[in-house]
């Protein structure tokens, strides 16, 4: 599927772009290319994309893209967590912004060979780069108190325990129709209820396996260390645990850190200067978008722009290996 006719629908598409405010002769990263969305609004401002995408569908499918863009787009199957060491192996010390759309692409969800919804049945993958451990692997030699953990930990869900020992018991699962019925069937779930009872656990699934949130605070971390002093960072989150590490990430790295509690001691004085400034409030999609795109529904953007300070850490801890 081509990028064209691609169904993913980039999510406050306008907002993004009027927060990034792309031009002529600038270089921008797109750390999650996808379908090529954000991208292909980004090169019609005259801007150059460096965009990142470890699913090599992604990258098969952007190649019609790149190669109508006149040379403005390089692709790079890589994690978003490396744009830093990516960046310069192109000759790119620094860049005027970056975007993040974290999470799954609804290209990934539509394919039911790729095992990430159980809206289709499928062989249960979940691999966003198709390398590594699959879901079945997982689900199939984890024991039953890991696969609790991952559950409750990634998904939030507090029957977590009730779940992980339905999947142990009846091993081995090999489709996502499967383990959707396994998690419905645990949690007690009757026709007409308002969400699948089996969400949270493909949530959970897959952000484990991907390394999702590790994948995020590397992500941030490496974007700090790209852009250029005045260069505009946009993320958009698709939950709270996505969401949470971002805010934290712009809190800490603005200085807007809470003040210490007066039953606990001082926070300790860094002496950092505040390599990021927050430009906006956090926006959420109007009712027209969620109406007609519903994976907006859950949207958050943060917009950030970088300071002149030096990066916080060129370690980058927590990035994915």
């Amino acid at each position: 599927m081509t990028p064209q006719a691609a169904p993913h629908v980039p999510v406050l598409l306008g907002e993004v772009i009027a927060a990034l405010s792309p031009g002529e002769g600038e270089t921008h990263v797109d750390g999650t290319f996808g379908a090529g969305g954000y991208t292909k609004a980004i090169l019609n401002t005259g801007a150059r994309v460096v965009a990142f995408d470890r699913d090599p569908d992604a990258i098969r499918d952007g190649s019609i893209l790149a190669g109508e863009s006149g040379g403005r787009l390089i692709l790079v199957p890589e994690r978003f967590s490396r744009m830093d060491q990516a960046l310069a192996s192109h000759g790119i010390d620094a860049v005027d912004g970056v975007t993040l759309d974290i999470g799954v692409s609804s290209m990934q969800l539509d394919r039911p060979e790729r095992g990430f919804s159980f809206q289709a049945d499928g062989p249960l993958d979940m691999r966003m780069s198709k390398e590594g451990e699959s879901a079945a692997d997982f689900l199939n030699n984890a024991d039953e108190a890991e696969i609790a953990d991952v559950i409750y930990q990634y998904g939030e869900e507090p029957k977590s325990r009730r779940i992980a020992r339905a999947i142990v018991a009846a091993r081995p699962i090999e489709r996502t129709g499967q383990l959707a019925d396994i998690v419905r069937k645990a949690l007690g779930h009757k026709a007409g209820m308002k969400k699948d009872p089996a969400t949270r656990t493909f949530q959970a699934i897959r952000i484990y396996l991907n390394e999702e949130l590790q994948e995020l605070e590397g992500g941030l971390a490496a974007a700090e260390l790209v852009l250029r002093p005045g260069g505009r960072l946009a993320v958009v989150t698709f939950h709270s645990l996505e969401d949470r590490v971002v805010k934290r990430f712009l809190r800490e790295r603005s200085g807007a850190v809470p003040a210490a509690s007066r039953h606990l001691p001082a926070a300790p004085d860094t002496g950092r200067l505040p390599s990021f400034e927050a430009v906006a409030k956090p926006v959420r999609a109007g009712e027209a978008e969620t109406a007609a795109n519903p994976r907006a529904r859950s949207a958050t953007l943060r917009v950030a722009r970088r300071t002149a300070a030096s990066p916080w850490s060129h370690a980058r801890k927590g990035m994915a290996s």
